[in-house]
């Protein structure tokens, strides 16, 4: 760890990344705005679900739709097991989190006994506020 006499971190940079995550949210905001409205200009015009385009002072706008097909899980496996399509459905076995949680605090199961099962995972995240608001 690093004390501040060692710190390549000024306050200048601090200030720096502040102000620029507080642009970013303007940003990102004022973008979904017109998002929306793009969106509603082309719900009228074409229609929902419907790929659109238009060329305006040199740029052009254009809509595309993704479209993405999923089996509804218990419906479909009712209709395969009803046709006696086993072979079509996957058996998926996986631990319970809350279930093995539980049986810890009911003293059912012990943490050795699942010692070196458990994969631990970290994700840094950065925050910068100023301790005087602004």
């Amino acid at each position: 760890m690093l004390n501040n006499n060692d710190s390549l971190i000024t306050g200048e940079m601090l200030n720096k990344y502040y102000e620029l995550n507080k642009k970013k949210k303007e940003i990102d905001m004022e973008m979904t705005t017109l998002k929306d409205a793009f969106q509603a200009y082309f719900n009228n015009l074409v229609g929902c679900n419907h790929k659109g385009e238009i060329t305006i002072s040199g740029f052009k706008l254009q809509r595309q739709i993704r479209k993405t097909e999923k089996y509804h899980e218990v419906d479909t496996v009712r209709r395969l097991e009803e046709l006696q399509l086993h072979d079509l459905i996957q058996v998926v076995k996986k631990p319970d989190d809350s279930k093995i949680k539980s049986a810890f605090n009911l003293g059912l199961l012990s943490p050795e006994q699942l010692e070196g099962c458990i994969v631990t995972s970290f994700s840094p995240a950065i925050s910068v506020k100023p301790l005087i608001p602004r």
